[in-house]
């Protein structure tokens, strides 16, 4: 086939009282009607600037065609939907901010500034990406003058001699609002927070196999960074999960909330009367998850710090 060969969607319709209207767009089609790559199309997504629905055939997330109008109706349409999901890395941030490149990882390793995404670069080093409106915004904030312009606080300072880095911390919260904002129900909102987990914490959880069977049945789609098993998906789950004691802590407490809200809404399908079906099989890791390779995480994940 020609690679000048150019495919078209063809959306199909849905016929309803009075009339006819075209069923709702595909992701991919929404994101062209709307003049956004995908990156930043998803980006939009997760920050709520455009709303999804379910596909009632299954077959993922849609776009309705009365978003799509409402978005493009809006004062300065493509400029300000575009300039709210503009993501940038160190460099650019730091002229946003006008601060110099050290001074800005300072900032982000500190909390002070949360990173939207992240990606690998060539050498498996972690770039972060952050928000250029968030960035103005922190910059234009009179209360961060001083954080601007003069040397940092003794406080934050032994902080950061001390190895603090919130960068991943932060991006896990970040993320774990998009995927709730996300969830249709208990049993996605409890996979959505288990996502985040180690396994074995989600175990200690979630006793029943066959409940861990149904939680992952509803587990967020990971970001792809690499083949599965490859140093970079290992980098990515390595980001993708709760390292510190207070962050584990919480999300064991609220896993467990979801849980009980989950069972009260809908128990976990099981095998019932003479169904001798066995207990589903255990997997320390869920889909999408290879196993860890502990040394070589951690050498990988020191030199893309």
């Amino acid at each position: 086939m020609s690679g000048n060969t150019i495919t078209h969607e063809v959306t199909p319709t849905v016929v309803q009282a009075g009339g006819k209207r075209e069923a709702d767009f595909t992701q991919s089609r929404a994101a062209r009607e709307l003049g956004l790559k995908r990156g930043a199309f998803d980006l939009a997504v997760h920050l709520g600037h455009i709303r999804t629905v379910p596909d009632e055939g299954g077959g993922g997330r849609r776009v309705a065609h009365a978003e799509v109008d409402r978005l493009r109706a809006q004062d300065g349409f493509p400029r300000t939907l575009h300039q709210r999901v503009e993501a940038v890395g160190t460099g650019q941030g730091a002229a946003i901010m006008d601060v110099t490149g050290a001074r800005f990882t300072r900032f982000a390793r500190l909390g002070l500034l949360v990173p939207v995404s992240f990606y690998f670069n060539r050498y498996r080093a972690v770039v972060w990406l952050y928000l250029a409106d968030e960035l103005r915004q922190f910059r234009a904030d009179a209360k961060n003058a001083s954080l601007l312009s003069r040397p940092l606080p003794e406080g934050l300072r032994d902080q950061l001699d001390g190895g603090l880095d919130l960068r991943p911390r932060n991006w896990r919260g970040r993320h774990l609002g998009f995927l709730l904002r996300q969830a249709d129900g208990p049993w996605e909102r409890a996979a959505a927070v288990a996502s985040l987990l180690a396994p074995v914490q989600v175990s200690d959880i979630v006793r029943d196999p066959y409940e861990r069977a149904h939680l992952r049945r509803f587990g967020p789609q990971l970001p792809a960074h690499g083949a599965p098993g490859s140093p970079t998906a290992h980098l990515t789950e390595r980001i993708m999960t709760a390292d510190s004691p207070d962050e584990i802590g919480w999300l064991r407490a609220d896993l467990a909330r979801m849980l009980e809200e989950a069972r009260t809404h809908r128990p976990a399908p099981r095998p019932t009367g003479r169904d001798t079906a066995p207990a589903p099989e255990e997997h320390r890791v869920a889909p999408g998850r290879p196993e860890r390779s502990r040394g070589l995480l951690g050498r990988l994940f020191r030199r893309g710090a």
